[in-house]
């Protein structure tokens, strides 16, 4: 059994769609990389891959396909998520993290 895998984006990108000189962050990443942060015996058991901004984002491309792009993404044998409702719920249940209050 393989273990779940999330792809993040790198913390820190610039996207040439909006001139290529400001720098910004995705903000659901950064969500979840406040929750790995915070419980770290849950992340511990997930792989981590921070991949890049500009598409098409290999790694993810290979996981789950080149139309499952979006991210943070969490995938596992025979499934995955790429929404971030859907995703911290799978977190949840899959590796115990606590519930995201309503």
């Amino acid at each position: 059994m393989t273990r779940d895998t999330l792809f993040l984006l790198q913390h820190e990108f610039a996207d040439p769609a909006l001139g290529g000189e400001r720098t910004f962050y995705c903000k659901d990443c950064i969500t979840i990389e406040g929750l790995l942060a915070a419980f770290p015996d849950h992340a511990r058991n997930i792989d981590v891959v921070r991949v890049p901004w500009p598409r098409p984002r290999a790694a993810v491309v290979e996981a789950i396909g080149a139309e499952n792009q979006n991210l943070p993404a969490l995938v596992w044998d025979g499934g995955f998520v790429n929404e971030i409702e859907a995703l911290l719920f799978a977190l949840h249940q899959r590796h115990g993290f606590p519930e995201r209050h309503p």
